[in-house]
């Protein structure tokens, strides 16, 4: 079955409200929406995780002048052979960054047109499901105007658990002093039944982030992300015996051969590739096995759209859990809930289940959602 034609949609809208993390004000949600389609007809979405700045339109140039005419012609069946090819056609400028992000796209939208063609999902096209359900964590606690902090903080944090979370992640990264401050009022009103993380996205040195985590270490917090930038493969390896809460990093890493590096380093104790980015469902099954190898978690990173959340699910459903036992630690989904126009109206809001902590992986063919067309539209720039 060969592909007819490939689609870019840069898709975007403001925010009503702004919000803020460590690096800085996000005012719009953007995304990068990849379309295939086949010669019966078929069509299968992808996403590249692009938003801000220059991003979303930096992807869809690679895709179109790099990538599509390599595409157009092709079987969708030969999906890993087209990966191979589209990374050889870059190799000299794109080995990271931008081009895996533009090239995860491509691949996750090929994967999906498979599922649909053969009439499954693409869990059973790449090893099957290991699980129907995924623990479900809240991704929010974005600074807003106006608001105090920590009050603001633990009264968002009572509303997941009104709503059946039972895991969630604060932002910080402002400060030790008030990052510990923050912390410890959160688990204070929350109790510590409650499975809690923090992500600083890149904003302390090694020395500083030291610190932070002596201070914490009786906060007993899940995993810490992206206390480092991720140029600091020696900072992250220094604290990672440092505490008991696990180091986590990973959704600025691009393909196999950098999570390769990491790992032979023992930098990490949870990997966090974005499928949306790190090289679709072809490149992040290498990056799976390369985890399970070292005996190492993997815990996705997913902060985009309604396709890029029902792939990722796709995806999470087939990770064997490191180590795989009677009862095994099992992965988690990252689940977005901070302000987005459009991430569930593309897909239609009941395509997505979170029930009691919980999201359900959708069956039905391909990554398993139908996007709206008018959303799309909607909001393409």
């Amino acid at each position: 079955m060969r592909i007819k034609d490939l689609r870019v949609h840069i898709i975007s809208a403001p925010l009503d409200d702004a919000f803020q993390f460590s690096q800085g004000w996000v005012r719009k949600r953007d995304s990068v929406i990849v379309e295939i389609e086949t010669a019966d007809g078929i069509c299968g979405f992808g996403e590249c995780l692009c938003h801000g700045r220059q991003e979303p339109f930096m992807a869809a140039s690679f895709i179109e002048n790099c990538y599509k005419p390599l595409v157009i012609g092709q079987s969708i069946y030969d999906v890993e052979v087209i990966w191979e090819r589209l990374y050889n056609h870059v190799r000299p400028v794109g080995q990271q960054g931008i081009s895996i992000n533009a090239q995860s796209g491509i691949d996750i939208a090929i994967w999906d047109a498979m599922g649909k063609s053969l009439g499954q999902p693409v869990y059973n096209l790449i090893g099957g499901r290991y699980r129907d359900k995924i623990f479900a964590y809240a991704t929010g606690f974005y600074r807003k105007k106006g608001k105090k902090y920590p009050q603001a903080a633990i009264e968002e944090a009572q509303g997941y658990v009104e709503k059946g979370f039972k895991g969630m992640k604060l932002k910080v990264g402002f400060g030790v002093s008030e990052d510990i401050h923050y912390i410890r009022s959160v688990r204070e009103a929350l109790g510590m039944d409650i499975k809690l993380m923090a992500d600083a996205n890149c904003a302390y040195s090694q020395a500083v982030a030291r610190r932070l985590l002596y201070e914490l270490a009786d906060q007993k917090l899940e995993f810490f992300e992206e206390l480092l930038p991720p140029e600091d493969l020696e900072g992250y390896a220094a604290l990672r015996n440092l505490t008991g809460t696990y180091i986590a990093a990973g959704e600025n890493l691009f393909g196999k051969q950098n999570f390769k590096r990491w790992l032979e380093h023992r930098a990490l104790d949870i990997y966090q590739p974005d499928l949306c980015s790190s090289g679709g469902f072809t490149e992040c099954k290498k990056i799976s096995v390369l985890t399970q190898t070292y005996n190492t978690a993997l815990v996705p990173h997913v902060w985009g759209s309604g396709v890029g959340l029902a792939a990722s699910l796709q995806f999470i459903a087939t990770l064997v859990p490191t180590p795989l036992s009677h009862n095994p630690i099992e992965p988690m989904v990252e689940f977005d809930q901070s302000s987005h126009p459009f991430r569930l109206d593309l897909i239609g809001a009941d395509s997505i289940v979170f029930e009691d902590g919980y999201v359900k992986v959708p069956d039905k063919p391909g990554i398993g959602i139908t996007v709206n067309r008018k959303v799309l539209e909607k909001y393409k720039i």
